[in-house]
């Protein structure tokens, strides 16, 4: 009998050895958080890299986390940041958001915390459309990046009113040095600075950050290509259905004369539907006393048209000092390797009559209805949503690598035409977002039952080009085409088609040339 109780000990201390050998610990700067392992790859999640933009904090630039001196669990999710999620959204968010959200996500080798040998680092930046989204999303996890060699890192920014709101109250106090309106963005700027300085205890190297995000997260990769304050945090961009050029919703000046628009006159519309007057300390006091729920109000990317909502980014002289394609033709970015593109089907079309979709084309609207409706018999579904999505993301898209590329720049242009099997008879190309899943090889969370062994070979190669790029700036796959490096006389992209992987020129040329040409 004793044998046996010294067996069941010696069995239960090896057993709780060897749980605590699962469960790796990490010392931040901020304190040692506790992760876990599954199929060689270690997790940690819900990681704080700023305190909690509560109360007083509501509209501040993101501050310190409070510093921690036992193992912090991190192996669930943190809230994603606070919204009105948005029905029907292809990357649902996995947690309840709260104004309590501004936490980290680290997948990385196991061996990695083993061997600290310095593996590429990936930073995903969410869309959309600056007032939804999270890092919680099933088809957002980078354990398929950890497990091919590379530590992937998310985060949370603040959305909506809480991450991009102005205020004649909020400009008169005037605190962290005037970064006044663009709370999101200065979000993303201090995780990537908690990158810099933590990410080595990761396995991760901080001299190799790749910084990649689609439709808001892309025009995020935009404003950190031009912003001082990013300078130095990242050797490598991607940006996936970024646009380029002025936005659907205009980016606004953050104050103007009297009876303009701007992003101080939409708080101010916000605030009087919200009962909240004056301009002075006791305004901004009730603003920030207001329920989050109040704050949010409905907005979502179905709501955002309204008079209370500024559009995200807007114009603060600080972070943001012009559009970006102008602040690209002024050199006014960090020169680094970019990845840039679209999805073929990209873009939003709202409806309309015919008249509506080829209008904006003026005098050579002819030619726009030979390119687009030769036939002249088209389902304006189709037509208009191509014209639509040439003018919103495609085009612009290549405005920006026909611009970097010319400053010398190593640019690689890219088109996702990928259509999942099971959806080939609902869409004529790739909408806005279906590139995600397949860039973090997540298709079996996205299509569920109904992927097929296509689908998942699409995924692999996309995957293993982001993965190259990220490694050595020049995306290259195994057993892949060579993708050529952009030039305006070649017009080369390399198209993720329904055949695989495609280096050529731009089969929609000519279309993109007559949306620049008629491009105010």
């Amino acid at each position: 009998m004793k044998i046996l109780f010294a067996a069941a000990a010696t069995v239960a201390m090896l057993s709780a050895g060897h749980a605590w050998a699962a469960d790796p610990t990490v010392a931040t700067t901020s304190g040692p958080v506790v992760g876990d392992v599954a199929n060689g790859v270690a997790a940690f999640k819900g990681v704080p890299f700023a305190a909690p933009p509560l109360g007083a904090l509501r509209w501040r630039a993101p501050q310190p986390p409070t510093a921690w001196t036992a193992p912090r669990d991190a192996k669930a999710y943190g809230p994603d940041c606070m919204q009105n999620p948005f029905p029907g959204d292809a990357a649902p968010l996995g947690v309840k958001p709260a104004e309590d959200c501004l936490y980290m996500n680290v997948w990385t080798p196991e061996d990695a915390l083993k061997d600290k040998a310095k593996r590429p680092v990936m930073v995903w930046i969410y869309g959309g459309g600056f007032v939804n989204g999270g890092s919680s999303p099933a088809v957002y996890a980078g354990d398929r990046f950890a497990r091919d060699g590379v530590v992937l890192v998310s985060f949370n920014y603040r959305v909506g009113r809480f991450g991009f709101f102005a205020h004649p109250a909020l400009t008169a106090a005037g605190a962290d040095g005037g970064m006044l309106g663009n709370y999101g963005l200065m979000d993303q700027i201090a995780a990537l600075k908690w990158v810099r300085d933590n990410i080595a205890a990761f396995g991760g190297d901080p001299e190799n950050v790749t910084v990649f995000g689609e439709s808001a997260g892309g025009m995020s990769v935009h404003a950190l290509l031009t912003a001082p304050q990013a300078k130095g945090l990242f050797q490598k961009a991607i940006i996936q259905s970024g646009g380029g050029r002025p936005r659907l919703l205009p980016t606004l000046p953050l104050t103007a004369p009297t009876g303009q628009r701007s992003a101080e006159a939409a708080g101010l519309a916000f605030a009087a539907k919200a009962g909240v007057a004056g301009t002075g300390a006791a305004a901004l006091d009730a603003l920030r006393a207001l329920p989050a729920e109040a704050v949010v109000d409905g907005l979502n990317m179905a709501t955002s048209n309204t008079p209370t909502w500024g559009g995200g980014p807007m114009l603060d002289g600080k972070i943001m000092t012009q559009e970006p394609l102008k602040a690209y033709k002024a050199g006014a970015w960090t020169k680094m390797p970019v990845m840039v593109g679209a999805t073929s089907a990209d873009g939003f079309f709202f409806g309309g009559t015919r008249d509506q979709v080829f209008a904006p084309f003026g005098a050579r609207r002819p030619e726009a209805e030979a390119l687009y409706d030769p036939k002249g018999d088209g389902d304006i579904k189709v037509y208009g949503w191509a014209a639509a999505g040439d003018r919103m993301f495609i085009e612009p898209a290549r405005a920006v690598a026909r611009t970097l590329s010319a400053q010398g720049a190593p640019v690689y242009q890219f088109r996702f035409s990928y259509v999942a099997e099971s959806q080939r008879g609902q869409w004529w190309g790739a909408p806005h977002a279906t590139e995600i899943p397949f860039v973090f090889d997540t298709v079996d969370a996205r299509y569920g039952a109904a992927l097929t062994p296509a689908d998942a070979a699409a995924a692999k190669a996309a995957h293993a080009y982001w993965i190259g790029f990220a490694r050595t700036g020049v995306p290259a796959a195994p057993g892949g085409p060579a993708w050529p490096r952009y030039a305006t006389g070649s017009d080369q992209i390399l198209d993720f088609s329904p055949r695989g992987p495609k280096a050529e020129a731009d089969p929609l040329k000519p279309r993109l040339d007559l949306v620049e040409a008629t491009t105010p």
